[in-house]
């Protein structure tokens, strides 16, 4: 994430709020027939002190009964007209308001799906959320109020200063002498808010995440007896937060000062030299009326400058950080530049290649090497390979370039010959099916969650054939069935349970490449057992890549490849390997690696 500071000093407002044009534009219209009318609506108001001159100079004067009724009744019609206009206004903008607000969140949604896993991998997801919430609140109530008003009540004040120099020439130069000052402090203040403001939406962020993780992970927080620290964390975040928002406070009281004093100050001097012209008969008191009834008008339009400006910084902020996330080139960016020339001739099938695979994570510091280095490795049509090497050997990083979750940084992977940089993501992903280590479930359905990996017309039969080879007959007698929500994350099942749908999901589309990572490692021995039995009937059909720990799991394999460091060291079945590698007959047996082999491995 960049720095919040520097970025709110480098950039500008207004450029910045342009940004916002392309969802504003389809409803230009009745935002700006909405503008129009509250311009009419507020000068309006203006005509106010013109009628009370008349009726102070006439009618009253005069006493003129009819005449001051007649008046009455002139200011009434013109209240309600304000009134009327005003509401207009509000009914002009609450839907496409609404409209544009949904357009963002469904844009931002949408592009989050289409970021590498690199991105999400770097961004705390609160941040995330924050931005798709509470920004875009800002957003919409910017476009709502300070966007019309900004215009609304500068043209209003200059009408009302044009009408304040009509009426007395020296007085208007009075109410004008304290623009200059309040336009520096305005000027001199807007800098520092922005800054506190941005500070103050990081915040948000990070405290958003503090409560997703404490929620998501109540089991461990209570297990471990951890929610005093946990406390104690969203404590520390929410005193830093608050200090943020007193300081953005005591600027706009700052701002508030000057905006509401000076003009203050101007209109008392104003009333006092008035007051002193009307007696010596300079001025009529109709005109002083009307001076000083128009003067007061304007208050609200001058003293809410400070208002709207503090809400334009925040909605520059909140722009701003929704463009961050928009900026971020997706996946399909890299597609399009590779398939512009069309796919590869695959040719015959020619199963998964690892030609020369480098990579290495993108945050990774200079000069540091990389995970994987010089990866060769040849999975044959209807061929499965095992991959065993110990934590941190980069077997999961391997296997997530394969349905391209990371892109290679050297070398290349074939599927049956066509490199699949060339691929279109849709088509990779239809080729190749994958299952985690670490499950994930969503919020819907047992049937719902597992035919997310089948094509759309996949049905019941489908269903029923995935979850007889994951083994996860269970679902049948879920209250529901196949119907039962599993909850957020599936963690009203066990670990075993979402482990078996997840396998499930893997092989309901009955892909030609499967990719496996420790996909029984929370199964007990019978169960995994019996999804192995079943697992093999589907890996003859399938070229497939998996990654095993259990000499139980790698016999599912025709052949093993033993990763260590970050390169193949060897590749050969079991057998082969157990004989001639020590390091392999090490991890395999689990127990301590006696120097000998230690040596051998090396």
């Amino acid at each position: 994430m960049p720095n919040s500071d520097a970025s709110a000093k480098d950039r500008s407002t207004i450029r910045t709020l342009l940004r916002l044009w392309p969802y504003v534009r389809p409803v230009r219209t009745r935002l700006g027939a909405a503008a129009v009318v509250a311009i009419i609506a507020s000068c309006t108001g203006l005509v106010f002190p013109l009628v009370l001159k008349w009726m102070v100079d006439g009618p009253v004067a005069d006493r003129d009964v009819a005449g001051v009724w007649f008046g009455a009744l002139l200011l009434l019609l013109l209240g309600v007209a304000e009134a009327l206009l005003f509401g207009l206004r509000r009914w002009l903008v609450a839907r496409p308001l609404a409209s544009v607000e949904a357009s963002m969140r469904a844009d931002l949604f949408r592009h989050l799906q289409r970021l590498p896993v690199a991105f999400h991998d770097r961004w705390a997801s609160g941040q995330l959320l924050s931005r798709g919430t509470t920004d875009l609140m800002l957003l919409r109530m910017f476009l709502a109020f300070p966007m019309t008003f900004l215009l609304v009540n500068s043209v209003t004040i200059v009408v009302g200063v044009i009408i304040l120099l009509g009426q007395d020439f020296t007085l208007g130069l009075v109410l004008l002498a304290p623009v200059v000052p309040m336009v520096i402090a305005c000027a001199y203040y807007e800098g520092r808010y922005a800054t506190a403001a941005r500070r103050a939406q990081d915040q948000v962020g990070d405290l958003t995440t503090v409560v997703e993780e404490s929620v998501l992970g109540i089991r461990i927080i209570k297990g471990f007896g951890r929610h005093r620290s946990q406390a104690r964390a969203f404590r520390e975040l929410s005193h830093t937060l608050r200090g943020t928002e007193l300081a953005k406070a005591r600027i706009l009281a700052a701002i508030w000062a000057v905006i509401v004093t000076l003009p203050e100050t101007a209109i008392g001097a104003a009333l006092v030299l008035g007051t002193v012209r009307v007696a010596d008969g300079g001025l009529s008191a109709g005109t002083l009326v009307a001076f000083l009834s128009t003067a007061l008008a304007l208050r609200w339009p001058v003293e809410s400058i400070g208002f709207l400006l503090a809400m334009t910084q925040e909605s520059a902020t909140a722009t701003e950080r929704y463009f961050e996330v928009m900026d971020a080139e997706p996946e399909d960016g890299a597609v399009a530049a590779a398939t512009a020339g069309g796919p590869a001739d695959s040719g015959a099938e020619d199963g998964l290649r690892f030609h020369g695979v480098e990579f290495r994570y993108p945050d990774a510091p200079p000069g540091a090497p990389p995970v994987l280095d010089r990866i060769d490795l040849h999975i044959r049509p209807g061929e499965t390979m095992a991959l065993v090497g110990a934590t941190g050997s980069g077997k999961t990083t391997l296997t997530a370039l394969v349905p391209r979750l990371h892109e290679v940084t050297g070398g290349r992977i074939t599927l049956d010959g066509e490199d699949i940089a060339a691929m279109d993501r849709d088509r990779l992903r239809t080729l190749v099916a994958v299952a985690f280590e670490e499950p994930t479930l969503f919020s819907a359905s047992v049937g719902e969650n597992v035919l997310m990996g089948a094509v759309d017309s996949a049905g019941d039969a489908d269903l029923a054939r995935a979850l007889d080879v994951a083994q996860a007959g269970f679902a049948h007698a879920l209250p529901q069935g196949t119907g039962t929500q599993v909850g957020e994350q599936g963690l009203s099942l066990s670990g075993g349970q979402r482990q078996r749908l997840a396998l499930a999901r893997a092989v309901v589309g009955r892909p030609r490449f499967l990719v496996l990572d420790d996909p029984l490692s929370a199964l007990d021995v019978h169960t995994e057992a019996l999804v192995e039995a079943a697992l093999r009937r589907v890996l003859a059909d399938t070229t497939a890549l998996i990654v095993a720990h259990r000499p139980s799991t790698v016999q599912l394999a025709d052949r093993v490849a033993l990763l260590s460091g970050g390169r193949v060291t060897a590749v050969g079945t079991h057998q082969e390997l157990l004989r001639d590698n020590a390091e392999y007959a090490w991890l395999m047996s689990g127990a301590d690696m006696p120097h000998a082999a230690e040596e051998a491995a090396r």
